[in-house]
């Protein structure tokens, strides 16, 4: 048979926000009737389209699953790898990070049926995959606590 093929179509937004001078992590709720991953919660996510860039995917995905404006946006050093069995693919998922303003509340589109601002211990319990669980750990230690990484790899 064909070998798995490599695929490079999903992105994922990690957003965050900071109140009482601690950063409080955005998760959205899938749908129950959601025809790939019903009652997962999860970062925004979603496919490139056509010739844009995982950056302007992860933006617009953005926009379109919460509403949001970022006040700032980060390449997190971290790539979600994970395999497809039904497509029988390697998948390479490339995680961001957006800063939003105090206060932010999410306007939902019909993907989502709820979301919830946690704190990093709670964040972690929530997302299905190690993958994510270890791109939030990336996103606190090198994003949210302003190391240098942080510094370099801010785009916006």
């Amino acid at each position: 048979g064909l070998m798995p093929q490599m695929a490079f179509k999903i992105v994922e937004m990690c957003i965050f926000k900071f109140e009482q001078d601690r950063a409080w992590y955005l998760l959205l709720h899938r749908t129950p009737t959601d025809q790939i991953y019903p009652n997962i919660w999860q970062f925004v996510s979603g496919s490139i389209e056509g010739e844009e860039s995982a950056l302007d995917a992860a933006l617009r995905e953005m926009k379109e699953e919460t509403g949001l404006n970022p006040t700032a946006v980060w390449v997190v050093p971290h790539v979600n790898v994970f395999y497809d069995a039904g497509w029988d693919s390697l998948n390479f998922s490339p995680v961001f990070a957006a800063q939003v303003e105090l206060g932010s509340t999410p306007k939902l589109s019909p993907e989502h049926d709820a979301f919830g601002w946690y704190l990093y211990d709670e964040a972690m319990k929530m997302p299905v995959w190690p993958g994510q669980r270890k791109g939030l750990e990336i996103v606190r230690d090198y994003i949210v606590r302003g190391q240098k990484a942080g510094e370099i790899s801010r785009v916006r």
